[in-house]
């Protein structure tokens, strides 16, 4: 399945929210799913600062084109906007990394 990986990014720290993100990903891969990380904007942002409304933009496209949100826990008004936006369009959402793999089995 394509997942996409929605969880806080700017709260508390980028970065550490950015290897979270990383983290899940690669449990899912493993698990043999590909997953999407709107986070890898981190280093995009870097080099060639958007605006927020951009990186969203960016990651409402893609996850149009996912199977699955997995929402990692924590305060995110992106990650809450991305969740609404999977219901919407009848995506499921799982509230764990753990709650999505688990009911892979």
């Amino acid at each position: 399945m394509k997942v996409y990986v929605a969880g806080p990014y700017s709260k508390p720290v980028p970065w550490k929210n950015t290897r979270k993100a990383i983290d899940a990903a690669e449990a899912l891969f493993d698990a043999g799913h590909i997953p999407y990380v709107p986070h890898l904007s981190h280093y995009w942002d870097q080099v060639y600062r958007r605006e927020w409304s951009d990186w969203m933009r960016l990651g409402m496209a893609w996850l149009e084109q996912c199977d699955a949100l997995v929402r990692l826990p924590g305060e995110s008004k992106g990650s809450d906007i991305e969740v609404e936006h999977a219901k919407w369009l009848g995506i499921p959402v799982y509230w764990s990394l753990e709650e999505f793999l688990d009911a892979q089995k």
